[in-house]
Protein backbone atom coordinates (compact mmCIF):
# COMPACT_ATOMS: atom_id res chain seq x y z
CA UNK A 1 0.00 0.00 0.00
CA UNK A 2 2.53 2.10 0.72
CA UNK A 3 4.94 1.17 -2.51
CA UNK A 4 8.15 2.14 -0.09
CA UNK A 5 10.93 -0.39 -0.06
CA UNK A 6 12.29 -1.30 3.16
CA UNK A 7 9.42 1.28 5.12
CA UNK A 8 8.25 -2.17 6.48
CA UNK A 9 10.47 -4.66 9.06
CA UNK A 10 9.35 -8.25 9.83
CA UNK A 11 10.72 -10.72 12.39
CA UNK A 12 9.47 -14.08 12.95
CA UNK A 13 10.19 -18.15 13.08
CA UNK A 14 11.38 -19.83 10.04
CA UNK A 15 13.10 -23.45 9.82
CA UNK A 16 15.75 -24.22 7.03
CA UNK A 17 13.86 -25.78 4.17
CA UNK A 18 12.24 -24.72 0.90
CA UNK A 19 9.31 -23.58 2.44
CA UNK A 20 11.58 -21.17 4.49
CA UNK A 21 13.59 -20.29 1.68
CA UNK A 22 9.81 -19.06 -0.30
CA UNK A 23 9.20 -16.84 2.71
CA UNK A 24 12.45 -14.96 2.72
CA UNK A 25 12.24 -14.14 -1.11
CA UNK A 26 8.19 -13.21 -0.97
CA UNK A 27 8.90 -10.74 1.94
CA UNK A 28 12.74 -9.12 -0.32
CA UNK A 29 10.63 -8.83 -3.33
CA UNK A 30 7.38 -7.69 -1.18
CA UNK A 31 9.41 -5.04 0.04
CA UNK A 32 9.55 -5.90 3.57
CA UNK A 33 12.80 -6.54 5.11
CA UNK A 34 12.99 -9.37 7.16
CA UNK A 35 15.17 -10.68 10.27
CA UNK A 36 13.87 -14.28 10.12
CA UNK A 37 14.86 -16.67 13.38
CA UNK A 38 15.74 -20.04 11.65
CA UNK A 39 14.92 -22.73 13.66
CA UNK A 40 17.37 -25.75 13.25
CA UNK A 41 15.05 -28.49 13.87
CA UNK A 42 11.63 -27.04 13.09
CA UNK A 43 10.06 -26.78 9.51
CA UNK A 44 8.65 -23.70 8.52
CA UNK A 45 5.06 -23.50 9.08
CA UNK A 46 2.32 -24.34 6.73
CA UNK A 47 -1.46 -24.03 6.16
CA UNK A 48 -4.07 -25.96 4.97
CA UNK A 49 -6.86 -23.93 3.25
CA UNK A 50 -10.21 -25.03 2.37
CA UNK A 51 -12.39 -22.79 0.37
CA UNK A 52 -15.91 -23.22 -0.58
CA UNK A 53 -17.92 -20.62 -1.98
CA UNK A 54 -15.96 -18.03 -0.68
CA UNK A 55 -15.78 -19.02 2.72
CA UNK A 56 -12.54 -21.03 4.02
CA UNK A 57 -11.30 -23.18 6.76
CA UNK A 58 -7.59 -23.57 8.20
CA UNK A 59 -5.78 -26.22 9.34
CA UNK A 60 -2.56 -25.17 10.92
CA UNK A 61 1.22 -26.38 11.09
CA UNK A 62 2.23 -24.24 13.16
CA UNK A 63 5.80 -25.90 13.61
CA UNK A 64 8.73 -23.16 13.45
CA UNK A 65 6.55 -20.38 13.61
CA UNK A 66 5.69 -21.53 17.61
CA UNK A 67 9.82 -21.25 18.06
CA UNK A 68 10.77 -18.23 18.45
CA UNK A 69 12.80 -16.58 21.14
CA UNK A 70 13.65 -13.44 22.51
CA UNK A 71 17.03 -14.42 22.02
CA UNK A 72 17.05 -13.25 18.62
CA UNK A 73 14.59 -10.42 19.36
CA UNK A 74 17.74 -8.95 21.49
CA UNK A 75 20.78 -9.70 18.59
CA UNK A 76 21.65 -6.20 18.32
CA UNK A 77 21.01 -6.19 14.21
CA UNK A 78 17.46 -7.20 15.01
CA UNK A 79 16.72 -4.65 18.41
CA UNK A 80 17.82 -1.86 15.57
CA UNK A 81 14.61 -2.92 13.69
CA UNK A 82 12.81 -1.89 17.14
CA UNK A 83 14.70 0.98 17.58
CA UNK A 84 14.24 2.40 14.16
CA UNK A 85 10.43 1.76 13.74
CA UNK A 86 7.95 4.33 14.82
CA UNK A 87 5.12 1.72 14.78
CA UNK A 88 4.51 -1.75 16.11
CA UNK A 89 2.42 -3.94 15.10
CA UNK A 90 1.93 -7.43 16.71
CA UNK A 91 -1.09 -10.56 15.93
CA UNK A 92 -2.41 -11.87 19.20
CA UNK A 93 -1.64 -15.27 17.70
CA UNK A 94 2.35 -14.09 19.03
CA UNK A 95 1.35 -14.38 22.44
CA UNK A 96 1.32 -18.36 22.18
CA UNK A 97 4.59 -18.34 21.47
CA UNK A 98 6.97 -15.39 23.41
CA UNK A 99 5.42 -12.86 25.53
CA UNK A 100 8.54 -11.99 26.59
CA UNK A 101 9.39 -11.22 23.76
CA UNK A 102 6.03 -9.04 23.13
CA UNK A 103 6.61 -7.35 26.50
CA UNK A 104 10.09 -6.15 25.89
CA UNK A 105 8.59 -4.17 22.37
CA UNK A 106 5.81 -2.96 24.12
CA UNK A 107 7.56 -1.50 26.92
CA UNK A 108 10.37 -0.25 24.58
CA UNK A 109 7.40 1.61 22.63
CA UNK A 110 6.02 3.04 26.02
CA UNK A 111 9.23 4.34 26.77
CA UNK A 112 10.13 6.00 23.83
CA UNK A 113 6.62 7.48 22.46
CA UNK A 114 5.81 5.28 20.11
CA UNK A 115 2.55 3.45 18.70
CA UNK A 116 1.92 0.23 19.96
CA UNK A 117 -0.67 -1.89 18.00
CA UNK A 118 -2.31 -5.36 18.62
CA UNK A 119 -4.31 -7.48 17.06
CA UNK A 120 -7.33 -9.71 19.06
CA UNK A 121 -6.56 -12.38 16.31
CA UNK A 122 -8.65 -15.21 17.20
CA UNK A 123 -11.56 -16.51 19.31
CA UNK A 124 -8.62 -19.09 21.21
CA UNK A 125 -6.98 -16.15 22.13
CA UNK A 126 -9.13 -14.25 24.16
CA UNK A 127 -10.19 -17.34 26.16
CA UNK A 128 -7.05 -19.45 26.47
CA UNK A 129 -4.48 -17.10 26.23
CA UNK A 130 -6.27 -14.29 28.74
CA UNK A 131 -3.67 -13.76 31.09
CA UNK A 132 -0.93 -13.20 28.43
CA UNK A 133 -3.14 -10.69 26.42
CA UNK A 134 -4.05 -9.06 30.17
CA UNK A 135 -0.16 -8.18 30.23
CA UNK A 136 0.13 -6.85 27.21
CA UNK A 137 -3.13 -4.92 26.65
CA UNK A 138 -2.56 -2.09 28.50
CA UNK A 139 0.72 -0.99 26.19
CA UNK A 140 -1.48 -1.16 22.61
CA UNK A 141 -2.62 1.94 21.88
CA UNK A 142 -4.70 0.49 19.36
CA UNK A 143 -6.43 -2.69 19.27
CA UNK A 144 -7.77 -4.86 16.21
CA UNK A 145 -10.35 -7.66 15.86
CA UNK A 146 -13.81 -9.47 14.44
CA UNK A 147 -17.11 -9.25 15.62
CA UNK A 148 -16.76 -12.78 16.83
CA UNK A 149 -13.33 -11.93 18.49
CA UNK A 150 -15.02 -8.51 20.25
CA UNK A 151 -17.76 -10.83 21.37
CA UNK A 152 -15.38 -13.68 22.99
CA UNK A 153 -13.52 -11.15 24.23
CA UNK A 154 -17.00 -9.53 25.95
CA UNK A 155 -17.74 -12.92 27.76
CA UNK A 156 -14.08 -13.56 29.19
CA UNK A 157 -14.72 -10.37 31.19
CA UNK A 158 -18.20 -11.10 32.08
CA UNK A 159 -19.11 -7.93 30.38
CA UNK A 160 -23.10 -9.24 29.52
CA UNK A 161 -23.13 -7.65 26.23
CA UNK A 162 -23.13 -8.74 22.46
CA UNK A 163 -23.17 -5.31 21.14
CA UNK A 164 -20.30 -4.63 19.23
CA UNK A 165 -20.50 -0.90 19.50
CA UNK A 166 -20.59 -1.37 23.37
CA UNK A 167 -17.88 -3.57 23.46
CA UNK A 168 -14.95 -1.53 21.07
CA UNK A 169 -16.33 1.44 23.91
CA UNK A 170 -15.49 -0.75 26.82
CA UNK A 171 -11.57 -2.00 25.10
CA UNK A 172 -10.72 1.63 24.15
CA UNK A 173 -11.15 2.38 27.94
CA UNK A 174 -9.20 -0.74 29.59
CA UNK A 175 -6.52 0.73 31.46
CA UNK A 176 -3.37 2.18 29.82
CA UNK A 177 0.52 1.67 30.86
CA UNK A 178 2.14 4.65 32.07
CA UNK A 179 3.14 6.66 29.47
CA UNK A 180 -0.08 5.89 27.40
CA UNK A 181 -2.66 8.48 26.47
CA UNK A 182 -5.55 6.97 24.91
CA UNK A 183 -6.47 3.58 23.09
CA UNK A 184 -8.41 3.20 19.99
CA UNK A 185 -10.47 0.20 19.51
CA UNK A 186 -11.13 -0.82 15.84
CA UNK A 187 -13.58 -3.90 15.19
CA UNK A 188 -14.46 -4.94 12.04
CA UNK A 189 -17.63 -7.12 10.82
CA UNK A 190 -17.23 -8.65 7.18
CA UNK A 191 -19.91 -6.91 5.32
CA UNK A 192 -21.68 -4.73 7.91
CA UNK A 193 -20.07 -1.44 9.23
CA UNK A 194 -16.46 -1.07 10.93
CA UNK A 195 -16.63 -0.30 14.23
CA UNK A 196 -14.22 2.81 15.95
CA UNK A 197 -14.70 3.54 19.57
CA UNK A 198 -12.15 6.79 20.72
CA UNK A 199 -12.57 9.23 23.61
CA UNK A 200 -15.38 7.54 24.67
CA UNK A 201 -17.33 7.76 21.38
CA UNK A 202 -18.48 5.23 18.78
CA UNK A 203 -18.27 6.09 15.10
CA UNK A 204 -19.24 3.53 12.21
CA UNK A 205 -18.25 3.61 8.42
CA UNK A 206 -19.67 1.58 6.19
CA UNK A 207 -17.32 -1.45 3.76
CA UNK A 208 -17.50 -1.39 0.54
CA UNK A 209 -20.01 -3.86 -0.19
CA UNK A 210 -19.04 -6.76 -2.86
CA UNK A 211 -21.13 -8.77 -5.27
CA UNK A 212 -21.42 -12.29 -4.04
CA UNK A 213 -20.09 -13.65 -7.85
CA UNK A 214 -17.03 -11.89 -6.83
CA UNK A 215 -16.43 -13.10 -3.43
CA UNK A 216 -13.02 -15.66 -4.21
CA UNK A 217 -11.47 -16.22 -0.83
CA UNK A 218 -11.90 -14.45 2.40
CA UNK A 219 -8.46 -15.29 3.08
CA UNK A 220 -5.88 -12.99 5.06
CA UNK A 221 -8.83 -9.95 4.69
CA UNK A 222 -8.60 -9.27 8.41
CA UNK A 223 -4.85 -8.74 7.86
CA UNK A 224 -5.25 -6.81 4.63
CA UNK A 225 -7.31 -4.48 6.76
CA UNK A 226 -4.99 -3.59 9.30
CA UNK A 227 -1.82 -3.26 5.98
CA UNK A 228 -4.06 -0.64 4.69
CA UNK A 229 -5.40 0.95 7.71
CA UNK A 230 -1.46 1.23 8.96
CA UNK A 231 -0.64 2.68 5.64
CA UNK A 232 -2.44 5.73 6.24
CA UNK A 233 -1.56 6.07 9.76
CA UNK A 234 2.02 6.18 9.57
CA UNK A 235 1.36 9.22 7.15
CA UNK A 236 -0.60 11.45 10.07
CA UNK A 237 -3.97 10.15 8.11
CA UNK A 238 -7.50 10.60 10.02
CA UNK A 239 -9.08 7.64 11.15
CA UNK A 240 -11.37 7.75 8.76
CA UNK A 241 -8.48 7.46 5.95
CA UNK A 242 -7.23 4.51 7.98
CA UNK A 243 -10.21 2.57 7.73
CA UNK A 244 -11.07 3.48 4.37
CA UNK A 245 -7.65 2.22 3.56
CA UNK A 246 -8.17 -1.06 5.12
CA UNK A 247 -11.66 -1.81 3.75
CA UNK A 248 -9.77 -1.30 0.22
CA UNK A 249 -7.03 -3.79 0.76
CA UNK A 250 -9.57 -6.36 2.42
CA UNK A 251 -11.90 -5.73 -0.29
CA UNK A 252 -8.89 -6.03 -2.84
CA UNK A 253 -7.84 -9.39 -1.26
CA UNK A 254 -11.05 -11.25 -1.28
CA UNK A 255 -11.42 -10.59 -5.03
CA UNK A 256 -7.92 -13.25 -5.45
CA UNK A 257 -7.46 -16.43 -4.81
CA UNK A 258 -5.54 -16.85 -1.29
CA UNK A 259 -3.23 -14.18 0.35
CA UNK A 260 -2.21 -12.28 -3.19
CA UNK A 261 -3.09 -8.80 -4.42
CA UNK A 262 -1.87 -6.75 -7.37
CA UNK A 263 1.23 -5.61 -8.26
CA UNK A 264 0.24 -2.12 -7.44
CA UNK A 265 -2.74 -0.62 -5.34
CA UNK A 266 -5.18 1.92 -6.96
CA UNK A 267 -6.63 3.74 -3.76
CA UNK A 268 -6.43 7.11 -3.35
Amino acid sequence: MLQTPGATSYMGCIGKDKYGEEMKSAAKAAGVTAHYYEDEAAPTGTCAVCVVGGERSLIANLSAANCYKSEHLKKPENWALVEKAKYIYIAGFFLTVSPESIQLVAEHAAANNKVFLMNLSAPFICEFFRDAQEKVLPYADYIFGNETEARIFSKVRGWETENVEEIALKISQLPLASGKQKRIAVITQGADPVVVAEDGKVKTFPVILLPKEKLVDTNGAGDAFVGGFLSQLVQGKSIEDCVKAGCYAANVIIQQSGCTYPEKPDFN
